[in-house]
């Protein structure tokens, strides 16, 4: 399956519903940034967008639902960098460097929204396996892995990018630091290919 398949058009919305998407992501981004994800309540994003609660739960279910949509833009740059980008991340270089520039670009990613990607990877059991850019991560990685020999590529990708899981790269950042964890990742990554 095509990459470019595995990407979620925007919604078609009428213009209010719209209007209120922007207000709440705004208002759910600016709370997060100054109290923390976990410190943040529904309600209070809710009362900051100026909505009701039923507005914001009908549209983003809970606060998981609520990240995912503020990750949503984040990830398609990231997807298009992938798809369109120059090499390596982009099509044009070798597979082994796209995967390493892919590892680099995804734990950037990471560790600058690591917060919100925990909570919409975490929020039910197997939830970052039914979010659309696992799937687009996944089949972009097999892609790559594709040309290593004696390897399963679907399986091999599943494995590499459980390591860029938000819940373990959160647990094992604070003893690791983010330069020794890099440097595992791309040495996985490597011994992948």
């Amino acid at each position: 399956m095509p990459l470019e398949l595995l990407r979620t058009p925007p919604p078609k919305e009428r213009a209010d519903a719209a209007r209120n998407r922007v207000a709440v992501l705004e208002a759910a981004a600016r709370l997060f940034a100054e109290h923390g994800v976990e410190a943040v309540s529904m309600d209070q994003v809710a009362a900051a967008a100026g909505v009701g609660k039923g507005t914001l739960f009908r549209r983003f279910g809970d606060k998981s639902g609520l990240a995912v949509a503020l990750l949503d833009t984040r990830e398609r740059v990231l997807q298009e960098a992938v798809l369109h980008g120059p090499p390596p991340l982009g099509p044009g270089a070798p597979a082994d460097e796209r995967l390493a520039a892919f590892v680099n670009a995804y734990f950037d990613y990471l560790l600058e929204h690591l917060a919100l990607v925990r909570m919409s990877e975490t929020a039910t059991p197997g939830a970052r396996y039914r979010i659309g850019a696992y799937r687009f991560w996944h089949r972009h990685v097999a892609i790559l892995l594709a040309t290593a020999p004696d390897t399963d590529p679907d399986t091999a990708a599943h494995t590499l990018l459980a390591a860029l899981a938000a819940d373990h790269v959160a647990a094992l950042l604070p003893e690791l630091g983010e330069q020794r964890m890099r440097a595992g990742l791309l040495h996985l990554a490597e011994r992948a290919m």
